[in-house]
């Protein structure tokens, strides 16, 4: 494999068996990179509430008491 099959990636560590073991990146696209899976996981969660009754502050407050 070459770090030209994966963009971010400033050098590729591998194994005596050629597999890679580790990738060094550029710091800033580290973080773009976690931002990227972060919205990911958002975007994620609400969808699985979109069917669900919006409740106020209170209301929320209430329900995480009770658990």
């Amino acid at each position: 494999m070459t770090n030209s099959n994966y963009p971010f990636a400033q050098e590729l560590i591998t194994d005596t068996q050629g597999n890679i073991r580790q990738v060094i990146l550029n710091f800033e696209d580290y973080q773009h990179l976690l931002e990227s899976l972060e919205d990911e996981a958002l975007y994620q969660a609400m969808k699985t509430t979109i069917s669900e009754t919006p409740m106020s502050r209170e209301e929320a407050l209430k329900v995480l008491e009770e658990e």
